[in-house]
């Protein structure tokens, strides 16, 4: 909050910090959380509006669906508290991958599908560029003549790489082609690629040694094999 942020400039002038003002909104008939209610995105929008308006760099709480599963309620209220929050400017908009349940929970296939919605917002933040060359008068108008459309043009082209984002999980088919290849949702799409990711992604943070003393101090149960793309122990 703005207090706190006067307070550590009165103990550490100039001290570099975050504006992070979450406001949580509250259902008043229960008393429950309400994190994926359109006044949190609001409410959300409106603390970053006022960082940005003293300058500050800010932080958000978004994304912090209410729904237990990844359903069509999960899948609104991610998208307007996260995209009201990215658009509104902030730095930095937390809680977005994986979490549902008022926060109480979280899934591999949740945090598959809010990258992928993540990376469309994103697209939206970038905007559209307006200048003589997105414009395209000469292209427009040597199309329209001949032959009659842009698909084949070195504009297109270019701009298929740089202005749109292809999603890997969000179905674009023709139902007749999406019937044909087994109706598939989203949540068993996401199902499918978190467990390929988990059984082929082992990001190695750090060495052997630096893997060794860690193992000295404190009682890792699961040994450097277990952690390893070899390892059986956790079956997919």
């Amino acid at each position: 909050t703005l207090s706190c942020l006067a307070i550590v400039n009165l103990i550490r002038p100039g001290c570099p910090i975050t504006f992070a003002t979450w406001p949580f909104v509250t259902d008043l008939r229960t008393g429950s959380f309400s994190g994926g209610s359109g006044e949190q995105a609001l409410l959300g929008a409106a603390a970053i509006q006022m960082g940005n308006y003293y300058d500050l760099p800010t932080s958000v709480g978004a994304g912090m669906t209410d729904s237990k599963i990844p359903d069509a309620q999960y899948g609104y209220e991610k998208g307007i508290t996260i995209a009201l929050a990215a658009l509104s400017g902030a730095n930095r908009v937390c809680e977005v991958g994986g979490m549902m349940g008022s926060l109480m929970g979280c899934s591999f296939e949740s945090m598959v599908i809010d990258n992928e919605a993540v990376g469309m917002i994103q697209r939206t933040i970038r905007g559209i560029e307006v200048s003589d060359e997105t414009l395209g008068i000469e292209n427009i108008h040597r199309c329209a003549i001949e032959p009659g459309h842009f698909l084949g043009s070195e504009e297109t082209l270019k701009v298929m790489e740089s202005e749109y984002v292809y999603p890997q999980l969000m179905d674009r088919s023709p139902t007749d082609q999406w019937e044909a290849e087994g109706s598939e949702d989203l949540l068993e799409k996401s199902k499918k690629i978190s467990r390929e990711i988990l059984s082929s992604h082992y990001p190695n943070y750090f060495g052997q040694k630096a893997d060794a003393l860690i193992r000295d101090r404190f009682p890792i149960k699961i040994t450097a094999q277990e952690m390893s793309p070899e390892s059986n122990r956790w079956p997919i």
